[in-house]
């Protein structure tokens, strides 16, 4: 198996410091030692969420496990789900797949939500929560979330439920200024981590109607992650190497600043969005570019599945479009450890091939 570079959307590189604390001696997850690891892991996550209110809990499973908890815990009416490329729809077949009643407020691909459509179909009074994607990985789109949060403040039963998988750590999230009900992300993004651990911070009010929630099951009920909480401890074995790298990782965040990582992470995408206006199209309207990844219409029609083996053979590699868009478009990811040498290093290597 050949090395590449990863400037897809996640998995993406993992440094080599990381992976060597992965390496780290194994500790018993119900032992002194790992409840020093993860009370000293949980503060940090609430450092970097800008709240000290929130539960945030540790997932071992992938993001879309946060996702169904999130709508166990916290629909007991109605849900509203924005829609607005492949993962937002997948919010929708989740609480679809629950049983639960729910609406789709859906847009075109490549655009954003009007918060003044959500206003409207929450005024309804008829949903107790709604979801929303901040950072659409499929379209590279990343919706104004100050704007949605502002809306939703104005109906007080209806809780807001956010992805920000691949926007996490990438730009700066106010989880309680922002009145969120629950926000949650993979470590395999922005995070710079592995995958197989998701990181969830959870809101009092959300805790108030996860205990009053039905049919929640075990696995993802909120008031059994708060027991263990508690105890400086998750309800089930949790993914212990990956705790430890992350430990780490958020330790690096720290030393390097976050005003500093969030203006890399703006810095890099401004980069290669000049780079695809250049010599393509950029697929997300203006004004919700997401600072993590930049997806990039093919207008050239070049095979993006040829490109990617081309580059495969430098030992880097770029993400085709996703689902229906496949070959339409390709994605760059700029995101978690990456620094501007890494996307000069891509985008000219793009350039010899196509001849740029």
């Amino acid at each position: 198996m050949k090395y590449k570079k990863l400037y897809i959307p996640g998995p993406v590189e993992v440094s080599k410091d990381i992976l060597e604390e992965m390496s780290h001696w194994m500790v018993g997850h119900r032992s002194s030692d790992y409840k020093e690891l993860h009370s000293a892991v949980i503060p940090k996550l609430k450092k970097l969420l800008f709240t000290e209110n929130y539960h945030v809990f540790l997932g071992t499973h992938s993001s879309t496990g946060w996702m169904e908890a999130a709508v166990k815990n916290c629909v007991h009416k109605k849900v509203l789900s924005c829609v607005c490329g492949a993962f937002s729809k997948r919010w929708n077949e989740i609480a679809a797949a629950c049983g639960l009643e729910n609406d789709k407020y859906e847009v075109p691909w490549g655009h954003g939500y009007d918060p003044v459509e959500i206003d409207k179909r929450l005024a309804s009074g008829e949903y107790d929560a709604v979801t929303v994607v901040h950072n659409e990985t499929s379209t590279g789109v990343m919706n104004k979330l100050e704007e949605i949060a502002e809306v939703v403040k104005k109906y007080p039963d209806v809780s807001l439920l956010v992805d920000a998988v691949s926007s996490m750590t990438g730009v700066k999230i106010e989880v309680e200024k922002l009145d969120v009900d629950v926000i949650l992300a993979g470590v395999q993004k922005a995070f710079a981590l592995p995958p197989g651990l998701a990181v969830v911070a959870v809101s009092p009010k959300a805790m108030q109607k996860s205990e009053a929630a039905k049919n929640k099951g075990y696995y993802f009920d909120f008031k059994v992650f708060e027991k263990y909480a508690a105890k400086d401890n998750t309800p089930t074995t949790p993914v212990i190497s990956l705790i430890f790298a992350l430990n780490k990782m958020l330790d690096k965040m720290f030393a390097e600043g976050l005003d500093k990582r969030f203006a890399r992470h703006l810095e890099m995408a401004e980069r290669v969005r000049g780079w695809g206006e250049e010599h393509f199209e950029l697929y997300a309207q203006p004004g919700f570019r997401s600072n993590t990844l930049t997806t990039i219409k093919n207008t050239k029609g070049i095979s993006v599945a040829d490109l990617n083996k081309k580059l495969g053979e430098e030992g880097l590699a770029i993400s085709n479009g996703y689902g229906k868009i496949k070959e339409e478009t390709f994605r760059i990811a700029h995101m978690g450890d990456f620094i501007m040498d890494d996307i000069e290093q891509i985008l000219s290597a793009i350039d010899k091939i196509l001849g740029f």
